[in-house]
């Protein structure tokens, strides 16, 4: 019988949720002082995993959950027909409950929509209502955040992501190796359900080669948001509402496209612009002060645009942040390296940290086959210390 691979290996339990700790921790302390806060968004790109926390948080804490798809339950009367009842009445086989509702983006934000009624939800719900949605910050949505507890979920980096798959592949006999594992893992753009439903598309297709560059649709809505920050001058108060990323993901891509827009003095203003994001940025995240939040979006938006008097014209080839691939490669090169300090250092009886202060000079001596025999290395270790 088919039966989808990222539904089958989807977590369950707190530990199953690769890189979202501080998530984990944040809604086991909403949980825990509930009624303090009777709301709380999760809220980050597509694939991070906002669903599965909920579920998780409900078996581990033996709860019930009522699990609504907020694009079904788009205005008033709906939530007063569905949700309000839920709110209300006591579970039928569990001590409590929790209510889900997923993609709460999809409420209407007028006054005779949903967002009002949901606020009003909120302030006399019995039990913790979870929400999730991709983009927080929409401001239709603006009275749910005063009112909810909001909590991030990261995309996860390319390392977790390939080793979930690399396991998933190892249980359901995908004999794949690690180069294609990678290719997918770089294609999923940090979407764990999407690298999920790759490998399962690619898995028993030998002839198949994974295409890292064709994106999703994910790069269309970046292409747009540069195009209008860049050549058209859109109203920039909502210019990030309708894209699935991140404001951090935003802000790499801007950063790696405006030298291929501006020169010169317009350069240098856009990265003023860009660096006074960044320090808005900064504080948010250190003092939780989301009041910054519009005073971010200004120099990253309007900020940058009027770097140059005029907008810019013609067609401009813009590119995928090459920061994040920088990153990714050192990440696995440092990996490599610790695996093999690690079996030296436990062969010698030495510390870690030593061996990997001074693998440089050891180089020569990890070099010798006797000693690549008795460390045990791999063909991927020993091709590591030959570059």
């Amino acid at each position: 019988m088919y039966r989808n691979l990222a539904e089958k290996y989807r977590a369950t339990k707190y530990e199953e949720l690769y890189g979202q700790d501080k998530a984990i921790d944040e809604l086991k302390k909403f949980l825990k002082e509930f009624p303090k806060r009777k709301g709380i968004i999760l809220y980050g790109p597509a694939g991070t995993g906002k669903t599965s926390l909920a579920i998780a948080a409900a078996k581990e804490n033996n709860l019930e959950i009522l699990e609504l798809n907020a694009s079904d339950l788009r205005n008033r009367l709906k939530l007063e027909q569905i949700v309000k009842p839920a709110t209300e009445q006591r579970s039928l086989f569990k001590t409590s409950k929790i209510i889900l509702m997923d993609e709460a983006d999809g409420i209407t934000g007028t006054d005779i929509g949903g967002i009002p009624e949901l606020v009003r939800l909120i302030g006399t719900t019995k039990y913790p209502i979870i929400m999730t949605c991709n983009d927080v910050w929409q401001s239709k949505l603006s009275p749910l955040r005063a009112k909810c507890k909001l909590v991030e979920m990261k995309a996860l980096s390319t390392l977790s992501i390939l080793e979930l798959l690399k396991k998933i592949s190892e249980k359901e006999g995908i004999n794949k190796n690690i180069s294609f594992l990678s290719q997918i893992v770089l294609k999923s753009q940090g979407d764990v359900r999407a690298a999920i439903n790759d490998l399962q598309s690619y898995a028993y297709d030998h002839n198949i080669l994974v295409d890292p560059s064709e994106k999703r649709d994910i790069e269309e809505n970046i292409f747009n948001i540069l195009k209008k920050l860049f050549k058209e001058r859109s109203p920039f108060l909502d210019l990030f509402d309708n894209t699935k990323l991140s404001l951090d993901e935003i802000f790499l891509w801007i950063e790696e496209n405006i030298p291929r827009e501006y020169k010169n003095e317009a350069l240098a203003k856009a990265y003023y612009a860009l660096g006074q994001a960044d320090v808005f940025r900064g504080r948010i995240y250190r003092d939780q002060s989301w009041r910054f939040l519009i005073y971010q979006n200004i120099f990253q938006t309007a900020g940058i645009s009027y770097a140059k008097k005029t907008p810019s014209q013609g067609f401009t080839r813009y590119e995928n942040p090459k920061r994040i691939l920088k990153i990714w490669l050192h990440n696995q090169k440092t990996e490599k390296k610790k695996t093999i300090a690690k079996k030296y250092a436990r062969l010698v009886h030495c510390s870690l940290k030593r061996v990997m202060r001074d693998f440089d000079l050891l180089r020569p001596i990890l070099k010798q086959p006797g000693v690549q025999t008795q460390l045990k290395l791999s063909e991927e270790e020993m091709d590591f210390l030959t570059k």
